[in-house]
């Protein structure tokens, strides 16, 4: 089983597309939402949340933990790696290597929380793949609110993101790597805001893919992509809101069943 956790609900478009790679995989998802957001914390804070949330993971069966939060996964990763001897996958790795394969001009424009902006973990990863690329990073804390109230449809929210995206479209960035699982949310908006040679990067389709690549290698047996197996999927919050189960169904365009995270905080 594959256990997927985020600060909230932004971590749901890494399971979106991990249920379009492995259509028959069961998955257990916990979203924080007591706790969200990750990206004001410190590391410290941040280490001890994500190890709270693996062990919950395990607790409901997980076998494979995915890192579904990129603030998470610049702190914590190496703190859950080394704690657990199972298969860890973060967003960051896979995101960079997929913005450094699309990006023509290597000139890789970055979004984020504070934290995943401040801990340069895109840039130090981009420039070991490719030591020519420049890297423009802009923190955008104020995007996972918005994606957390539903707000995808506002005109505040094109507002803001104008606001955030001015300085990256002033550098002449040819990809736009959305540092955040909630961003993919606010693709549209993005996308109209940079233009349409501004190759938009998310991370979630990019783990996905090498978590489907690590269990052919292991000799997993599921259905190829397309096929009609229906992922299990048990969903958990840390503090149940309305608006979750409104914006989970529309992430992952299905009927869902919400259930509460007993996490000893």
């Amino acid at each position: 089983m594959i256990g997927v956790f985020d600060s909230g609900i932004g971590g749901l478009t890494v399971v979106r597309c991990i249920m379009d790679q492995l259509p028959d995989e069961a998955i257990v998802y916990l979203g924080d939402t007591a706790r969200t957001p990750y990206g004001n914390k410190s590391p410290d804070t941040i280490v001890k949340y994500s190890l709270n949330n693996v062990r919950f993971l395990l607790e409901q069966g997980a076998d494979l933990i995915v890192i579904a939060c990129n603030t998470a996964s610049s702190h914590a990763y190496d703190a859950i790696s080394s704690r657990y001897a199972l298969p860890v996958f973060e967003v960051i790795g896979p995101g960079a290597q997929l913005a450094v394969a699309q990006s023509r001009k290597k000139r890789i424009g970055v979004i984020g929380t504070r934290a995943t902006i401040a801990s340069g973990a895109y840039a130090r990863h981009i420039k070991a793949l490719c030591p020519r690329a420049s890297v423009f990073a802009v923190p955008s804390p104020l995007l996972v609110p918005l994606v957390e109230e539903g707000w995808q449809g506002k005109p505040e929210t094109a507002m803001i993101v104008r606001k955030y995206l001015r300085p990256l479209k002033n550098r002449q960035i040819d990809a736009l790597i959305l540092g955040c699982t909630h961003y993919p949310v606010l693709r549209q908006v993005i996308q109209r805001k940079m233009g349409a040679n501004v190759v938009l990067i998310d991370s979630a389709e990019a783990v996905a893919a090498k978590v489907a690549r690590h269990l052919r290698g292991v000799g997993k047996n599921f259905l190829p992509p397309g096929k009609t197996g229906e992922s299990q999927c048990r969903i958990f919050v840390t503090d149940i809101a309305d608006q979750f189960q409104q914006t989970a169904r529309r992430i992952l365009k299905r009927r869902l069943t919400i259930e509460h995270a007993d996490i000893r905080f």
